[in-house]
């Protein structure tokens, strides 16, 4: 089962392949990112993710 590389969680095979960058490398789920962050592309490690905090 694949993990978020950001906080280490369990994430689906589907939910990663839809969330993640083109790499397949998850950037944040619904453990450690807003569901608004995540569709933001957060997921992906887009610009959202860079602004989390902020």
């Amino acid at each position: 089962m694949p993990n978020c590389s950001n906080c280490g969680a369990h994430v689906t095979e589907q939910y990663k392949r839809v969330f993640s960058d083109n790499t397949g490398t998850l950037h944040a789920c619904p453990n450690c990112r807003s569901q608004h962050e995540r569709f933001s592309g957060a997921g992906a490690g887009l610009a959202e993710e860079a602004n989390h905090g902020n």
